[in-house]
């Protein structure tokens, strides 16, 4: 009988975790087309559908214009969604519906390799995807400056972070259900505090003081500036924070995937 304790312990990883990587990368090519224009579709709508309408409305927000200011909310919202999604019904699928987790164990893969493996291909998912989105930013002319492309390693280190999250709950999942919970307790309030759509100074202060610290508010924090060809406040906090989770979570998440598959 394993232990809590063993459950719980460091992380041990080889280099095999990129050969689960490239299994899922190679999966993923397959669809990649509907993959991507999939990812595009939602905060593009979101962008543009709110950014000229609302715009009408609010002229500048924070000093620019409303869709310029909606796209890195955008952005960072998007790398999060992107993420989230992949660990949770993608990941959830492969560990219990498909047993693909199952299978690879078989070969000699570790569980900590595969369930690493499944972080960095979420976060690389939700890379692409945001690389696509920033494509359609800079086509527009909301990410002139050569800034706007230190924003790439940025949505790779929110793709971790969410996707590490996600894993959590994908390891306490009995079924595809559950996820909705995470949704719209988690995901959503999450979106709505985190200074996306509106300037966080709008908030009542609790919750501002709250919201501060959640990661999305952190990556649009980066995010946001990097676009206007500004260099964010306080880079090394956020980027702290961010890491910090992602390191807290993955453990979480691992330990509770081990009690999970390895009785």
């Amino acid at each position: 009988m394993t232990s809590v304790t063993d459950h719980f312990a460091p992380p041990r990883l080889s280099l095999r975790l990129f050969a689960v990587w490239r299994r899922n990368f190679l999966v993923w090519c397959k669809l990649a087309l509907p993959s991507i224009v999939g990812n595009l579709a939602d905060p593009v709508i979101y962008m543009l559908g709110l950014g000229y309408g609302l715009g009408m409305l609010v002229p500048e927000v924070e000093g620019v214009s409303y869709i310029a200011f909606l796209a890195g909310g955008t952005l960072a919202y998007s790398t999060m969604n992107a993420a989230t999604f992949e660990a949770l019904y993608s990941g959830f699928s492969r560990m219990h519906t498909q047993k693909t987790w199952e299978a690879i164990m078989n070969a000699p893969v570790s569980l900590d390799d595969i369930v690493a493996a499944e972080l960095l291909w979420a976060a690389s998912k939700a890379c692409l995807a945001g690389v696509a989105i920033l494509a359609v930013i800079a086509a527009f002319g909301f990410a002139a400056s050569p800034l706007a492309l230190a924003v790439i390693p940025v949505i790779f280190l929110t793709g971790l972070c969410f996707a590490a999250l996600g894993l959590i709950m994908t390891a306490l999942a009995p079924s595809y259900d559950f996820f909705m919970y995470y949704f719209t307790l988690v995901i959503t309030p999450m979106t709505l505090l985190s200074g996306v759509f509106f300037p966080q100074g709008q908030l009542p202060d609790a919750v501002r003081a709250v919201a501060q610290w959640l990661p999305l508010s952190h990556a649009v924090a980066l995010v946001r500036p990097l676009l206007l060809g500004q260099m964010p406040g306080q880079i090394g906090l956020h980027l702290a924070v961010l890491a910090g989770i992602t390191v807290a979570a993955f453990w979480l998440a691992l330990g509770l995937t081990r009690r999970r598959l390895l009785k």
